[in-house]
């Protein structure tokens, strides 16, 4: 199961936000968002893993848990909608 975690505090690293999803069953990708440009965190990541009763148990349990003083917001993540693409002339 894929969640969206957003309202991350801006120095959260892959790994430590792993961590935190981590105590409640297996993580098997944990990625935090970066600005193409500046390589700064936008604020937002995507965890995965393998169970969905696992993730589900962490969604209700770190929801508006503070973490750098900000409290996270996690839902099920959408899949990507495919935009038409524009013509730039």
């Amino acid at each position: 199961m894929n969640m969206y975690v957003s309202n991350l505090g801006f120095h959260v690293q892959d790994e430590e936000l792993k961590q935190l999803f981590a105590a409640f069953g297996e993580v098997t990708s944990a990625r935090v968002i970066k600005d193409k440009l500046t390589g700064r965190s936008r604020g937002f990541a995507f965890v995965e893993m393998t169970s969905e009763d696992e993730a589900q148990t962490a969604m209700k349990s770190l929801n508006n848990k503070e973490v750098e003083g900000r409290p996270l917001s996690i839902s099920v993540a959408r899949e990507k909608e495919s935009s038409p693409r524009r013509n730039n002339w």
